[in-house]
């Protein structure tokens, strides 16, 4: 039988921490997303072990738990719709195949992380053989260390918090692992004050070390990293145009050099940016207009001043397109020197004194000090306007006349090695299109199909002689934003439809609203929405964004009615007149229950976005508090009778004799002593006190046998019974 003890607890804890290291670097180095929930079922394993609840109700409450997030990240029935269950049963015989076929590829992601599941469900029983049968760990933590050692050594994982995390919980799990073994082969009996000493030097070991290792000069490593040699040797078998890609994994971001794109990225967390706005934006750094077969790069550079309040010379929206003004504020997060603005900008007005430069071939915006120094400005605000097209209006560019030759040439350039049968897939798509719109519309439509798959992770870099655009559309077809927007803007401009590339982010996380201003909303931007994708120019309507990527949804604002007396969202709203406020004659009743309904649906939306986007700590919560109410119930030996102290002490009437005396029967059957059914009260009064060697039990239920003939005791006798009452409860502690 396994004890339920503090040792043993602790024991448990180190199993889950070090189970826990492994899975840390997925979340940065795969698409595995959501791991609190894999933690948390982790959390629930190690939990229902260590109180020992029945294997039946184990296995229920884990696969219980499996089933019911599998059916929230993969099927779209209700959990208690149990339809989705014969989705799931013909999910698993197809991927039960895939697995006999050997075609790892073909598995789908719920199979995958049914099989994730299932490993850690094994790796907890694993860990709890290891720590409680065996009493030993060193295996597990060995590999423990070598694995991080080796993500650390070749990937971006960093482990240099992980490995004094690993080396802590290790330590002193085979320490206090040590001391089982020495006890229980030699027999020894101990108690918690024979742990303690063998404990605190033990921690105190391991924390001075830690402490030392941690804070200690490093010396130089004795070998260069092997991870550039080991990239360096992957490009090379990627020159022969095989494309695998492997070796270059990259960390999402904006990054300035897109002269060679391709290959597989890890996902970061870090936020960049914050903005309060009243709308989702597209937010853009620079664009570029050199398609070189491999990415692209500016044609030129060029250079001017910014002036606050100045309007910025980029590209703008025509006068001939409905518009209308919008005000966002930028907190940068990180430092960069670079500045993110939207569509349609105006003005930039920074908070502080930093000088403004826009390079006018990018249309990028940087900030330097006054000696020309990269600085980061703490936050600005821009001004832009939100242009609401007209779908008639962009139908009705069908060709170049309006546009100059020079501008048409530097927007439709090519690379002299582009293959030729991109440009026959394109007129193939736009066969039966009369307009650059429809076009453009039907190109985006093609790579949104089902033929193109978005993945971050098994991307191909081209091979020396191999288009980039190339091999995506007509080879891998499986790809993120560069991808897919690259070939967009490369397909449209062998059909000779002017396009640039754009670089920035995308609309960000959600946050929450503002508290001033309900209308305005708080936007978080991290590294891992960095994107690009295309802008199309149409004559008399400006750059227009397009968005190919599969996954992701333009902001842009197209009125589809073709009735000019039909009112849209997406015409120009006049600005209303704002009036004084006037007091109303009458208080109207329906007036505030319509505003009270209007409140609730405020609050009732408020508390289901705080449980969507917090659920994760509220499940934490209870599982704390489930943790914390099964350690007292299962301690409850120990504080129970401090509680009935407590209540009793300053009981002065004689009806507490026998609500004290029931007390005390149920406490003595807590402790372990329970009275048998045909025991009368002396018999059993006996028992405890030869139990106890003492007479306070007969002479206590004595004075129960009176109370309950005379309903009444004398002050003297009162007295004596309640100390006898608190001499048995104490007793009970011990």
């Amino acid at each position: 039988m396994i004890k339920r003890d503090f040792p043993t607890f602790i024991l448990y804890t180190f199993g889950f921490l070090l189970i826990w290291e492994w899975i840390r670097p997925l979340e940065q180095l795969t698409t595995t997303q959501n791991i609190n929930i894999f933690i948390l079922f982790l959390l629930t394993c190690f939990l229902l072990s260590f109180f020992q609840v029945r294997w039946n109700w184990q296995f229920f409450i884990k696969a219980t738990y499996i089933l019911f997030f599998l059916n929230s990240f993969f099927y779209k029935d209700h959990f208690y719709k149990l339809k989705w269950l014969n989705s799931l049963m013909k999910d698993l015989k197809g991927n039960l195949w895939n697995l006999v076929d050997r075609k790892w590829d073909y598995l789908t992601d719920s199979f995958r992380t049914l099989l994730f599941f299932i490993l850690l469900w094994l790796m907890v029983y694993l860990i709890q053989y290891w720590l409680i049968k065996r009493r030993r760990i060193f295996i597990f933590f060995l590999m423990t260390v070598v694995y991080i050692s080796i993500l650390d050594t070749f990937t971006p994982y960093s482990a240099k918090i992980a490995i004094i995390r690993t080396v802590t919980c290790g330590f002193a799990a085979m320490g206090l692992l040590t001391f089982y073994r020495i006890i229980e082969k030699e027999k020894v009996k101990y108690d918690s004050s024979f742990i303690r000493k063998w404990m605190i030097p033990l921690v105190a070991f391991i924390v001075l070390s830690a402490t030392v290792g941690f804070a200690a000069p490093k010396a130089a490593p004795m070998w260069p990293d092997p991870t550039p040699y080991f990239q360096a040797n992957g490009h090379k078998g990627n020159s022969s145009g095989s494309g695998t890609g492997e070796g270059k994994i990259g960390k999402i971001g904006y990054d300035e050099d897109d002269s060679r794109l391709g290959g597989p990225f890890t996902g970061d967390k870090t936020v960049v940016f914050r903005v309060i706005a009243t709308r989702k934006n597209y937010w853009k750094v620079e664009t570029k207009d050199v398609y070189t077969g491999k990415g692209w790069i500016e044609s030129g550079a060029g250079t001017e001043q910014l002036e606050p309040y100045a309007l910025i010379p980029v590209f703008g929206i025509p006068d001939s397109v409905a518009k209308t003004h919008e005000l966002a504020t930028i907190f940068p997060k990180i430092k960069r020197n670079y500045l993110i603005y939207p569509a349609g900008i105006q003005r930039m007005i920074p908070n502080s004194n930093e000088v403004l430069e826009l390079d006018t071939n990018k249309e990028k915006i940087t900030s330097f000090n006054v000696d020309h120094e990269p600085e980061q400005v703490n936050s600005y605000e821009a001004d832009y306007e939100v242009p609401k097209y007209k779908l008639t209006d962009l139908q009705k560019t069908t060709n170049a006349t309006e546009i100059g030759q020079d501008f048409l040439t530097r927007y439709t350039r090519l690379s002299k090695s582009l293959p030729s049968r991109i440009k026959k897939l394109t007129e193939e798509i736009t066969a039966g299109k009369t307009n650059w719109y429809d076009k453009a519309k039907a190109v985006e439509s093609y790579l949104n199909g089902p033929d193109f798959t978005y993945d971050q992770k098994k991307v191909a870099v081209p091979g020396e002689n191999e288009d980039y655009v190339g091999q995506f559309l007509f080879k891998t077809k499986r790809g993120y934003c560069d991808n897919f927007s690259s070939s967009m803007a490369v397909m449209l401009r062998t059909i000779g439809i002017p396009t640039r590339w754009v670089k920035g982010f995308n609309s960000g996380d959600f946050i929450k609203n503002t508290g001033g201003d309900p209308s305005r909303q708080i936007y978080e931007i991290t590294n891992n929405h960095a994107h690009s994708w295309v802008e199309v120019y149409f004559p008399n309507q400006g750059w227009v964004p397009f968005e190919p990527t599969k996954g992701f949804t333009n902001t842009v604002d197209i009125s589809y009615f073709t009735n000019n007396s039909t009112t849209s969202k997406s015409q120009e709203t006049p600005p209303v007149p704002v009036k004084k406020p006037q007091k109303p004659e009458q208080d109207d009743p329906s007036t505030h229950v319509t505003k009270k309904l209007n409140d609730n649906k405020k609050s009732n939306q408020s508390v289901q976005i705080f449980f969507k986007k917090h659920w994760y700590y509220m499940a934490y919560l209870v599982i704390l508090l489930s943790v914390i109410i099964l350690f007292l119930y299962h301690k409850r030996g120990r504080w129970v009778p401090y509680y009935i102290l407590l209540r009793y002490r300053f009981t002065r009437d004689d009806k507490f004799l026998e609500r004290a005396y029931l007390v005390l029967l149920k406490q003595l059957e807590r402790y372990g002593i329970k009275r048998k059914k045909h025991q009368t009260l002396r018999q059993y009064s006996d028992y405890i006190d030869t139990f106890f060697s003492t007479r306070e039990m007969t002479r206590f239920t004595s004075y129960y046998e009176q109370y309950l003939y005379n309903r009444k005791m004398g002050n003297e006798n009162w007295s004596e019974a309640r100390k006898l009452w608190e001499n048995l409860i104490k007793r009970t502690i011990a």
